[in-house]
């Protein structure tokens, strides 16, 4: 076997990587331009990708905080839609506790029923609690657009824009409101 060298010559328009490094090209060719105004020009690219990277940090600091605050949020209001509907429930409950009369209490045969009943409906309560849900206290406060939904206004001695009377009970899971109090409101008159 016969060894073969080839020997690579330059092929016409190419550059070495030394030629290219050494030959400036651009418009910093120029006479009034040397090494100090290549190192300032540099330095302002430098100081450009350096802001480039700070707002960058900034950026993703923000998106992490604000990804924090929608899964905090998320875990702490997932089950608004379900309390919601659960609410309909505590209502009926309500009503059928207050619908039993004093004589059907005292009967043996109905008593463990009603107290069955009241088991329950504290049991929901205590449910509620432990959720974050609670009951907005109405009666005898200030009408709070935020909290209450007026549906009649009712002569009364108390002071105009007194909650008197309470037709549903609202409630917040949290901070936030599930359900307005529906009341009546006291006018002036």
């Amino acid at each position: 076997m016969t060894e073969q060298t080839s020997t690579a010559e330059p092929t016409e328009g190419a550059e070495t990587a030394a030629d290219a490094a050494a030959t400036p090209t651009g418009p910093e060719t120029g006479p009034e331009t040397g090494p100090a105004a290549r190192i300032a020009e540099l330095e302002g690219a430098l100081e450009a990708a350096k802001q480039d990277v700070l707002y960058a940090q900034a950026d993703l600091q923000n998106t992490r905080r604000r990804l924090e605050q929608e899964k905090a949020n998320a875990t702490a209001y997932a089950a608004t839609a379900f309390a919601r509907d659960i609410l309909s429930v505590a209502d009926n409950l309500s009503r059928a506790l207050e619908s039993i009369p004093a004589e059907l209490r005292a009967d043996e045969k109905l008593s463990p029923l009603v107290t069955g009943l009241e088991m329950t409906g504290k049991e929901l309560e205590s449910v509620f609690g432990r959720h974050g849900i609670s009951r907005i206290i109405a009666v005898g406060t200030k009408l709070d657009p935020n909290l209450h939904q007026a549906m009649i206004e009712l002569p009364s001695a108390e002071e105009p824009g007194t909650v008197i009377q309470e037709m549903q009970a609202g409630y917040m899971i949290k901070d936030r409101l599930l359900r307005p109090s529906m009341v009546g409101v006291a006018k002036a008159g």
